[in-house]
This record gives C-alpha cells, structure tokens and sequence, in this order.
C-alpha cells in the first residue's frame, strides 16, 4: 500500500473470500514494526498535496500509547499485526467522511495478511494490507466548532432483517433528516448478527446528513472466532478502529470497546458465542495516556455497549462491566458523563467513590433507549412498522445530548408517541392482570380511566417516566387538592404487560415485560367523590426540568 493510499483508512474488501488457503503468518513478534506518518491540513479530504502543512499537537495512538505530533506534524509509534492508528480529532476540525455513509475515516488497521482464512469467516473481514507504508497520513479539515452543540445518540438499532431496516428508515431517520446536530452516534449492536446489511443500514444513516460515529456492541461479532483478538473483523473492515477518541468543542469523546468475546457457545441453538463486559488492559492504557493529554477542565464523555451496571440483571457479567472500578478510577475527580445501550432498557446510575469514582458528584452513567425497542417486536402500527414498546415500558426511540461547555443534559426523543410524550399514565385496579382477563375487555379497558366507587378502594396511579432515574421526583394532584408524593417502584409497566399478553404471535420469543426503574405508583384517595376528574402528573427529571401530564378519570357510583 502506498503512503496516499493508507488516507483512505479502509479499504473495501476487494474480493477476499473466507475460503481462500492460509498463508503461513509471521510470529506476531516478527511483525512489530514501527508505523510513521503525518497529520496535515487539508483542503480536499484527499492525499496530501505538496502545499498542504503539517499540524502540531495533534494526538495520535495505536490503541494503547498516545503521543503528539511533532512541529511539522510527524509522529512516530510502535504497531504490531492487527493493530490499528488512528488519529483523535482535535477541536476545531473534521475528519474526511465517507461520501455516501457520512462514516468518518480516521484510522488506519495494519493487517498483512488480513483476517486468518482459517477463521473460515461468514461475513468478510479485512483483506491483506500489506506491508506497513512508509507513511500513514491523516488529514483534517479546518472547521468552526462552537462550544454549544447537539449529539443524536442511537443505541440498539439491530435491524435482524430488511424488513427491519425499513423499519428503522422509516420511523426513525425520516424524521431526522435535517436535524440541527454536530454529529450522531451508535452504542453498539448496530446489526443483529447478520453483518451483509451493514451496508445498507450504513446508507440509510447517511442520509440523515451528519457524521456517525460508531461502536460495536455483542451482536456485532465474528463468532467464528475464538476470542476477541479477531471478533471484531467485519467492523474494523466496514468502521475502522473498534474503540477510540475524539475532541468537538470542549468535550473529548472516547468511544470505547467493552465487549469482550470469550469464544462460541456450543450450547446456543443458533450462531453466538459468549462475552462479558470487560475493557481490559490495553483498552484502559489508552484511556489513562489519552487523558494525560486532555485537558482538567474538558468534560469526558465515554460511550460503550455493556453499561457499567443493569437493574436487571446485577450479577451477570454479560450484562455488567467487570473492570468498572478501575475504568471509574481512571477517570479521576473530572467532568464525566458516559451512555451504553445493550439491556433494551433505559437507566440511570450514579457511581461514587464506593463504586471507584473519586470526584466533587458521582458519575452519571445513562443506559440509553433501544431504537429497536422491543427488537422490532410488537403489532404493526397504521403504517405497517412495529410498535416496538420496550420491555421496560418506554416506547423505542433514541435521545439527544446538549452541551454547553462542561455541562450537559439529555432529552428522550420517542419514535412513535405523540406530541413527543415523555411518560405513560395508567391505572390499576384489578386483583388479576394478565392474559386470561385480557380476553373479556377491549385493549386498554384494564387500565382505563373509568372506575367504579368500589374499585376505587384498591385502585392505584401507575406512571412510567420513560427517561426517569432515582433523582426523578413525581407528584400528582386531582383537582385543587393538595399534591400528592408518588414512590418510585420496580415492577413492569401493565400497559406493556397487556400489549405483549395480547399480540404474542408478533413478540420475539425472548422478549417479555420486565420490572422496570422508572415507575412511580400512588393509591388514589378512596373518598373521591362520583364524577369526573383531572388527574395532573407533575414529574421533575434528572436534570430538574418539569414535566406535565394528565389523565380524565371518571368515578361512577
């Protein structure tokens, strides 16, 4: 490969077939070399041209060292097989994008011989690089960036078909074209195993308009491989690096790899493997040598696919991070925030210094929504798409992130519901819920708004703050009564209960209502007279903003 060729950062697969003979590798020691280049300004997105300058300062890595280039812009670092370069975008400029995917191109993977043939690939991996260029050069674009800013954060959009992809077209990047971010991102599991839709999902999302930066999440992998030193061949081939750094404004980025796969599981009746969630060593080595770099006052966001914790399952490690203490160690007493996908549900944790987190406020750490929801389960809506309603209870959607300097906050963008609600109303009252009582009420009925003055005694509100966390505060008033403290409860959302009970045929076999941690429950006051009346909701969030909602209940004799 040429020097102007290592810009391009990936090239296509051109060809390689999965069953092509192995070639005898070189020990892994024989193949450290070291990898030199150039960071430089461009004007174009292309090769260097013999105008174009070099810039100081910048940071490049090889995924564990970290280092700055020089005057005229050189670096120099040790890389070894299937190691990749990339270049962390500083503040103030861009990355070349790929012109029809908006995918940035910001690394380049040094693989000699390519993914092993043996591995006997179902999915293409990378083609052989080659030897090491004299130079891997990287450009950026000059470019304005404000310290206000937007992010469109996906997780979980894990289309398992076409179909699937229509879906997300449809309901979710229509109405994003012409959004006013910076950027958007995806949290991992991208696809749904099957990584041949990798290139039309990618398409799809390009047509939002902005750039998308991504990460990989469990259902992301070679599981042909046998562990994690080449599960991630697809993704490196079709993104680039599989975790990294960048700066926008006064925020660094690191988007980091947590899936760790211990090889396949025979004892799984379809293709899979297992993983657990785990940053390990050289991943965290990177981490401390690109925060050396960056500035104390900068705000880190970190963004992964297994959450550091999950109410659901606590003690699992494919749901949890088993290094969690040391990656919270490292980032200090600092501005940090970081998101994950991967449970389907939506979350929010606070880790302080028990959990290894020694700052002046815990750690905010946001489980975000699936845009897949439910994994596209669900009755078909007017339009043909699926409903999707999470398992939690929270409608499938994704969410937005605002900076501000070194402050944030994020916003719940439902795909489906109206007007953008941000919680669900519903009551309960009767003894027995579920499929066998279904049958004899119209959907909805069980949880409807009309009660008897007998029911009322044993009738409680139930809220679902779809986005709401352990600082969330709800209160709910009737009429011109005093407001009333509702408590915060782990159970499943009835509404969901009763979608999933009647329209099993369309619910994905492993998908079921969990307990969710963002519901609020009340028992109305049974003295409430015959009549009817305005239930007011008043929710104030984890960012201290108010949220209203109402609900018309009717009382009959």
């Amino acid at each position: 490969m040429t020097a102007t060729a290592a810009l391009a950062v990936i090239a296509p697969a051109r060809g390689l077939l999965a069953k092509e003979p192995a070639t005898p590798a070189p020990s892994r020691e024989a193949l450290k070399e070291t990898v030199k280049g150039i960071v430089f300004e461009t004007r174009t997105g292309g090769p260097r041209q013999v105008d174009e300058r070099g810039l100081a300062g910048v940071l490049v890595s090889n995924g564990r060292d970290v280092v700055r280039t020089g005057p005229d812009g050189h670096y120099s670092l040790p890389i070894e097989d299937g190691m990749a370069v990339f270049v962390v975008k500083p503040t103030g400029y861009a990355v070349p994008l790929d012109a029809e995917t908006r995918l940035p191109r910001f690394s380049y993977i040094h693989q000699p011989l390519g993914s092993p043939a043996d591995l006997d690939l179902l999915f293409p991996g990378l083609p052989p690089t080659g030897p090491l260029p004299a130079s891997v050069d990287f450009g950026l674009i000059k470019t304005d960036e404000p310290k206000r800013f937007e992010v469109v954060l996906f997780a979980d959009p894990q289309p398992e078909s076409h179909a699937e992809i229509d879906f997300i077209r449809d309901d979710v990047v229509n109405g994003l074209i012409g959004v006013e971010a910076a950027f958007g991102m995806t949290a991992g599991d991208i696809m749904f195993d099957d990584l041949s839709l990798y290139g039309r999902y990618n398409r799809i999302i390009g047509q939002i308009g902005l750039p998308w930066w991504n990460i990989g999440g469990n259902h992301d992998l070679n599981f042909e491989a046998a562990d994690s030193r080449y599960s991630r061949e697809t993704f490196k081939r079709v993104f680039g690096a599989n975790y990294y750094a960048f700066e926008y404004g006064d925020v660094l980025f690191l988007m980091l790899d947590n899936v760790d796969y211990l090889g396949a599981d025979p004892a799984k009746p379809h293709r899979g493997g297992k993983y657990r969630g785990f940053f390990g060593e050289r991943q965290r080595a990177f981490i401390a040598n690109v925060l050396k770099e960056t500035l104390e006052t900068r705000l880190i966001v970190a963004v992964m696919h297994i959450p550091l914790r999950n109410y659901l399952a606590p003690d699992d490690p494919a749901y949890n991070v088993a290094d969690r203490a040391e990656f919270l160690a490292l980032l200090g007493g600092r501005k940090t925030v970081s998101f994950a996908g991967h449970t389907h549900t939506t979350e929010h944790h606070y880790f302080g210094q028990e959990e290894g987190f020694r700052g002046p406020a815990p750690h905010h750490h946001h489980v975000l929504t699936a845009v897949s929801g439910s994994w596209w389960s669900g009755p078909f809506d007017r339009r043909g798409i699926a409903s999707a309603d999470s398992r939690d209870g929270t409608p499938h959607g994704f969410h937005i992130l605002s900076l501000d300097g070194g402050s944030y906050v994020t916003r719940f963008v439902p795909a489906s519901e109206p007007n953008a609600r941000q919680m669900r109303i519903s009551l309960g009252a009767e003894y027995h819920f579920g499929p066998d009582l279904f049958r004899d009420y119209r959907m909805g009925q069980l949880q409807g708004a009309q009660l008897s003055k007998d029911q009322l005694f044993a009738a409680s509100l139930i809220v679902n703050v779809f986005d709401g966390g352990p600082k969330t505060k709800v209160e709910y008033r009737i009429g011109g009564q005093s407001a009333v403290q509702m408590k915060r409860q782990t159970r499943p959302d009835p509404f969901v209960e009763e979608v999933y009970g009647r329209n099993a045929a369309t619910i994905k076999s492993w998908v079921k209502a969990e307990p969710s941690s963002h519901i609020w429950v009340e028992r109305l006051p049974a003295t409430l007279g015959a009549g009817t009346h305005t239930i007011e909701v008043h929710v104030v969030d984890e960012y201290g903003r108010d949220r209203h909602d109402r609900l018309v209940l009717e009382v009959t004799g």
